[in-house]
């Protein structure tokens, strides 16, 4: 696998947010979404086994691992790692953008896919495989990560239509401005959850990751 970067730091999103997490961050993604603050793993990484994430993860000492990018299901042998790190008893969660099918992913416990689906202002919303949200279990998060209210609504359209069975995340883009998406959501009882992400709270736009 192409990998950009292994680090501990704490988990910055979703239900597992503040977390200590071993982050194996791969290399490459089929997207550009406008808002992406990782374009330095579109192409610079290094090759390595599934032995050699293996070790490196195991001397981070964390119950938690995620496998993030880029985007990890561009990696034919993200399956192969994702076996093996729930094998060795850590709770993994997955993060992909929705434009890469789910169906050859193990059905394991200790599994978590936490799935975008892009909103308009990614530039990226027509790319996004809408069958994957059937896929998408209890234990399961789908996240949209939001810049305006075009977005909102879009959003609030895919729940509607797709009702999704696993919990809903909404995140502002930039991680921080709450409360306009708090109320939004609120005023319309959706059924989801507004979080920050919490790295830009702790360490801002510094690359520590």
């Amino acid at each position: 696998m192409k990998v950009y970067s292994i680090f501990k730091s704490l988990q910055g999103e979703g239900l597992t947010i503040g977390a200590p997490t071993a982050f194996v961050r791969t290399s490459g993604c089929p997207l550009r979404c406008t808002y992406c603050d990782t374009p330095q793993a579109f192409d610079k990484g290094e090759q390595m086994s599934i032995d050699a994430i293996m070790t490196k993860v195991a001397k981070l000492k964390c119950r938690h691992v995620c496998l993030t990018g880029g985007e990890p299901l561009a990696q034919k042998d993200a399956p192969a790692l994702l076996t093996r790190l729930i094998d060795d008893g850590y709770h993994v969660v997955l993060e992909t953008n929705g434009a890469m099918p789910l169906d050859e992913l193990p059905c394991v416990e200790n599994l978590t896919i936490s799935m975008d689906i892009k909103c308009p202002s990614s530039g990226e919303a027509d790319k996004m495989l809408f069958e994957n949200i059937e896929l998408l279990g209890p234990t399961d998060q789908l996240k949209f990560v939001i810049a305006n209210d075009e977005d909102y609504e879009y959003a609030k359209d895919v729940i509607e239509e797709h009702h999704p069975s696993c919990e809903v995340i909404f995140t502002p883009v930039g991680g921080k401005d709450l409360r306009h998406l708090a109320e939004r959501v609120l005023k319309d009882a959706l059924d989801a959850r507004v979080l920050p992400q919490l790295h830009k709270f702790i360490w801002g736009d510094e690359d520590n990751r």
